[in-house]
């Protein structure tokens, strides 16, 4: 359970947020906090969920993946263990690197990543249209991103 945040740790949260590699020492510093004080919030806000991990952001095209689509999935019945195929299932195509279950039609939207047009369609075809439940596809190109990884608002 995410504890209550005050203003330090949303300051906390915004400037790893920036810059994920910081030391305490350079957090502490940036928050006006003493470094054992910073360090002690930082531990609960990982302990608490509030901080779900860390990574490297990597852009797509730096591992050939030039190509982006959006793809709007509607099954064809959404009982609870279609749903839970059709998700167990589709954790496991790398390709889709995210996808969010949606209230109304569409019932999911997925971001898919490719090297190339001639991929997506093998991926879309192969793939995706053989999930479990899946009733119909439709997809739309990304043009280009306007905000993308946008930190979260304090």
């Amino acid at each position: 359970m995410i504890h209550p945040m005050d203003d330090v740790d949303r300051k906390i949260l915004a400037e790893l947020q920036q810059d994920g590699r910081l030391t305490v020492t350079e957090l502490a510093a940036r928050v006006r906090l003493s470094v054992s004080p910073c360090h002690r919030r930082l531990r609960e806000l990982e302990r608490s969920g509030a901080i779900s991990g860390y990574r490297a952001v990597v852009e797509p095209t730096a591992m050939g993946l030039t190509f982006e689509a959006l793809v709007f999935v509607s099954m064809r019945q959404e009982d609870r263990d279609t749903v839970a195929e059709f998700e167990r299932a589709l954790g496991e195509v790398e390709h889709v690197l995210d996808a969010q279950r949606l209230f109304g039609d569409p019932d999911y939207l997925l971001r898919v990543a490719t090297v190339d047009l001639a991929a997506f369609q093998r991926l879309y075809d192969e793939r995706l249209a053989t999930l479990p439940g899946v009733q119909r596809l439709t997809s739309t190109l990304v043009m280009k991103h306007v905000v993308k990884d946008r930190p979260l608002p304090a």
